[in-house]
């Protein structure tokens, strides 16, 4: 095991965790974190502290630190007032703790007193022999532990993406999309003052660990830009690296200092930052968390070349205009693709990109040219527009007076199977080809009371849906950019339009 993954395995990989703090109150922070832990399930020990030893959820607690088995125990989680946290880390170390997670705040980001409390804090850490996380932080998440080592939800669903956030709440934001999209997390945590480990030192973990397979990072500021940026740069040399940036303009540095003590740097040099270091930047929380979606789900392109594939046309024009805005390359439809399509569909369809059927798709249509498109030497990446149009109509028969009689059950049954096996045939074409098919709907946030077997099956298949066309295509490019940065580092020149 690498240095960094042992180093900080106890944050992420607990054999069990001392919580301080832990009141019998609901709304307190100790309380709370001990129910998050229960509620989904840690698979390690716990060990609530509260001086009274009162009864917490019906359990009970231990009075002492000094009373809880030596080594059973390499987390600790401390949700107690800053004056206190120094003897509580002491104690913890002669317990057998390795790392803490320090929640509480009134540190770096209340002032001068602050400071010197932090300071003091990172100090005595560093002579027990302990790495502080925060303080002034939300929690941690591990899914592979079922750990939701949180002072508040969510729990996202177990999955490939770890995630660094200088801020709790946009942590949380992007693991509620996770909740939403199904496409989830193996880590998140949110460092907040950062005083000892930086968010580089998560990123470096993230790097190594082999249940990672795509980074994302709020951040606010860099106290070290140096190490950022090697840290970075190695990362993106084996695995995507996603960033979101806050405190680029003058209201928002400001705005920053006062959140986390952080302070953001030049808008200029960060983008320059990011593209050295190979880092996926995006603009807002849900471009962020598509990305490292999209990374997670699709194989990266050999090049730009894009063929979109729509049953409508509205959406292929406005897509066709996003990915020409974007810098992908729109390749004419080749000549022996378009031979095979007049085969499948009646005579109005497009004949060019977008491949628009126009509605004359039957059974198996949608299947079919998903593969050929797929299966083509001169297609580099798919946008498909418009599943789940089908199974809007079977939700609309099925909400209605007439339903389950006149063969409408039988109908919802047939839209619901169909636009379901759009969506694996999609990541199937996908996985065989090695190629991105990103497909798009702006049905994926309707259709709340029954849902829409559309981009619900996208969702089983692994995959983020996109809400349209255009999104699909910033995250696409993203994808491709990425892809060329990988092949300039190994040496592989790209793809280019035939």
């Amino acid at each position: 095991m690498s240095a960094i993954l042992e180093r900080l395995r106890p944050l992420f990989h607990p054999r069990g965790i001392i919580l301080t703090g832990v009141s019998a109150h609901p709304g307190k922070f100790g309380a709370v974190t001990y129910h998050n832990l229960l509620r989904f399930g840690f698979k390690g020990e716990l060990y609530p502290i509260n001086r009274e030893g009162v009864e917490v959820l019906g359990r009970p607690t231990w009075r002492r630190i000094a009373d809880v088995p030596a080594g059973s125990a390499d987390l600790a989680f401390l949700c107690t007032p800053a004056a206190v946290n120094e003897e509580l880390l002491r104690e913890c170390a002669r317990a057998g703790v390795r790392a803490a997670f320090v929640a509480s705040g009134g540190y770096g980001e209340a002032g001068e007193e602050g400071r010197r409390l932090e300071q003091r804090l990172v100090g005595l850490a560093k002579e027990l022999g302990i790495i502080i996380a925060g303080p002034n932080g939300q929690g941690i998440v591990s899914t592979p532990v079922s750990m939701c080592a949180q002072i508040a939800p969510p729990y996202p669903p177990p999955g490939p993406i770890s995630m660094v956030s200088q801020s709790g709440n946009i942590g949380a934001s992007f693991m509620n999309y996770g909740v939403l999209t199904g496409v989830g997390f193996s880590k998140g945590i949110s460092c907040g003052n950062s005083a000892q480990l930086e968010l580089a030192d998560y990123l470096a973990y993230f790097a190594e660990d082999p249940e990672t397979r795509v980074s994302l990072a709020y951040l606010e500021g860099v106290e070290n830009g140096r190490r950022f940026l090697e840290v970075a740069r190695a990362h993106s040399a084996r695995k995507p690296l996603v960033v979101l940036i806050g405190g680029v303009t003058e209201r928002g540095r400001s705005a920053a200092s006062s959140h986390t003590g952080a302070l953001a740097s030049n808008e200029r040099i960060l983008a320059g930052v990011c593209r050295q270091a190979g880092i996926a930047r995006a603009e807002t929380v849900e471009e962020a968390y598509e990305l490292a979606a999209t990374f997670a789900g699709q194989p990266l392109p050999r090049g730009p070349r894009t063929l979109v594939f729509t049953v409508a046309g509205g959406w292929g024009v406005l897509t066709a205009d996003a990915c020409i805005k974007a810098g992908l390359d729109l390749i004419p439809l080749p000549d022996d693709l378009r031979e095979q399509i007049d085969r499948m569909v009646p005579a109005r369809w497009s004949r060019g990109n977008p491949v628009d059927l126009a509605g004359g798709e039957t059974r198996d249509t949608i299947p079919e040219v998903l593969e050929r498109i797929a299966a083509h030497p001169q297609v580099d990446a798919i946008v498909y527009l418009g599943i789940g149009i089908q199974a809007a109509q079977a939700n609309a028969f099925k909400s209605g007076a007439f339903y389950p009689e006149h063969g409408l059950k039988r109908m919802v049954e047939f839209h619901e199977r169909q636009d379901r096996r759009y969506a694996f045939a999609a990541a199937e074409a996908s996985e065989r080809h090695g190629k991105p098919i990103l497909v798009a709907s702006d049905l994926v946030y309707t259709d709340r009371a029954y849902g829409n077997a559309g981009p619900l099956g996208v969702q089983e298949s692994g995959r983020v849906a996109y809400p349209s066309g255009h999104r699909a295509v910033r995250a696409l490019a993203q994808l491709v950019r990425y892809a060329r940065y990988r092949q300039r580092l190994e040496g592989r020149a790209p793809h280019s339009a035939s």
